[in-house]
């Protein structure tokens, strides 16, 4: 599926702790026309494991979690494997020395951003595996936004939504 902006755009979501952050994360991709969000590892997901919604997430995303594909994948690794063979461009949000500017960065093909955990980030080992890594800069006394702020802010600017 061709998102909205008709770019392919797709989110991964490793071990996001909140569920409000994943609600507001599909609300976002929602509005921004991602193609498809995938939740790895602890991740909440908009169905329990019976199948039955997450009246949770659901009050958080507000439909979006009926309107945004998205699947549940317990290895990141392997997700990230899949995705790079199908040529898709690996990108990670996170602080970096290698990282650069997210505003100095431009999409130009299938591209899938990645958001880590709200408290320990990606491990060094995942930002091993990226394409890219791009940064949004802190000036204050903070060293981070929350993850679902974050994703707002990339994906605004990089899509020219």
């Amino acid at each position: 599926m061709i998102s909205k902006s008709k770019k392919e755009i797709y989110l991964i979501l490793p071990d996001i702790r909140s569920v409000y952050n994943v609600g507001a994360i599909f609300r976002t991709a929602d509005a921004c026309g991602v193609s498809k969000i995938y939740l790895t590892g602890y991740t909440p997901r908009p169905e329990d494991r019976f199948g039955r919604e997450r009246k949770d997430v659901a009050k958080s995303a507000l439909g979006a979690e009926k309107t945004v594909p998205w699947e549940y994948r317990e290895k990141l690794e392997d997700l990230i494997d899949e995705l790079k063979n199908k040529g898709i461009e690996i990108v990670a949000v996170e602080q970096d020395k290698n990282s650069i500017d997210y505003k100095n960065f431009e999409v130009t093909k299938a591209t899938a951003f990645i958001f880590g955990n709200e408290v320990e980030g990606l491990s060094k080992n995942i930002l091993t595996k990226m394409d890219r890594i791009i940064e949004i800069p802190m000036v204050g006394e903070k060293e981070s936004l929350n993850v679902s702020v974050s994703a707002g802010i990339v994906l605004f600017r990089v899509l020219n939504v």
